[in-house]
């Protein structure tokens, strides 16, 4: 029987539900679980899969005892997708789940599903919010962050932090990473966000995304070049372009007819935001959008290590977006 500290979050006889729209919270909760899974039952068999790929079947097989260890954690990831005839299995497992078998359900928010969803929270599985974070949060999230790694920073500076990044998650906490990794006596200064975020006071790494989406090429390699003559880091470029297409992503792929504060609540972005990605969204598609992330994984790669020359790995990315553009 797999062993768990008192302090450590359940897992095996358990099910978690992990509900909301934030990607990288949602990202963290599995990974909590599935640390405390491997720190409790070394040879467990971890299973992840997305909801669209099961069967009844494919969910006996993830579910059930392996021949290898006796331990288990199912990863049941994008729930809204789960198909018809696999709900009621789920949910029973769910309900009940075997004593070694760790069960972690992901849905990223929206009404689809929301059946399955209901059923759940009524059956009383544990729920892990995961909830966009407004952008009055964000320097909150900044401090928790610092602290979390190990270091700190004061609420003003967090401020200039989100000021400077913008309102993306995952490239709030990549600009915190970074930072922490280059801070002296565990603590990010304002001195050390302007040495990223220096120069020209409307030159930051998201200034160099919002004008390569725009289809402003020329503006966009100004910028860059600009950018990292003075001190931003270049993969913090990288961060805010991933930021700017994914959310252009969500963005054109949203239904249509809803309102402005729906509509960008949807994408995860504050209304006056929206302004500005729905003029730059008519240049992109769902298919422009994905090759023009295929490139910035390549460039980010790049610049952390994979190339000796990370201005031209981002010239070169930054030209390429802009040739993604329908």
């Amino acid at each position: 029987m797999p062993s768990r500290s008192p302090a450590a979050p359940t897992v095996f006889g358990h099910t978690v539900l992990v509900s909301g729209p934030e990607g990288l919270l949602a990202d963290r909760a599995v990974a909590e679980r599935l640390a405390v899974a491997r720190a409790s039952a070394p040879d467990v068999e971890i299973s992840e899969v997305t909801a669209a790929e099961l069967d009844p079947g494919r969910l006996a097989e993830i579910t059930s005892p392996s021949l290898f260890s006796t331990a288990r954690v199912a990863v049941v990831r994008d729930l809204a997708q789960l198909p018809a005839e696999v709900a009621e299995p789920l949910l029973a497992t769910a309900v009940a789940p075997d004593a070694e078998l760790g069960l972690v359900l992901v849905h990223g928010g929206g009404v689809k599903g929301k059946a399955v969803l209901d059923k759940l929270k009524k059956a009383k599985v544990e729920v892990v919010d995961c909830p966009s974070l407004k952008p009055w949060e964000l320097p909150q999230f900044v401090v928790a962050e610092a602290r979390r790694q190990g270091s700190r920073i004061a609420k003003e500076t967090a401020q200039q932090l989100v000021d400077a990044v913008g309102h993306d998650l995952r490239g709030v906490a990549s600009a915190v990473a970074q930072l922490v990794a280059d801070a002296e006596e565990n603590e990010i200064t304002d001195k050390l966000v302007r040495r990223y975020f220096g120069g020209r006071a409307e030159v930051t790494s998201f200034a160099v995304a919002d004008a390569v989406l725009a289809g402003e090429t020329g503006k966009a390699m100004e910028q860059l070049r600009w950018a990292l003559s003075t001190g931003v880091a270049p993969v913090l470029v990288t961060s805010a372009l991933a930021s700017g297409l994914r959310g252009m992503g969500k963005l054109v792929s949203a239904p249509s007819g809803l309102r402005d504060n729906d509509l960008a609540g949807a994408v995860g972005v504050p209304p006056w935001k929206l302004r500005t990605m729905k003029a730059q969204a008519r240049g992109w598609d769902a298919r422009s959008v994905a090759s023009a992330l295929q490139l910035v994984a390549a460039a980010d790669a790049d610049v952390k290590g994979a190339s000796d020359d990370a201005g031209f790995a981002l010239e070169r990315a930054v030209l390429g977006v802009a040739r993604s553009r329908r």
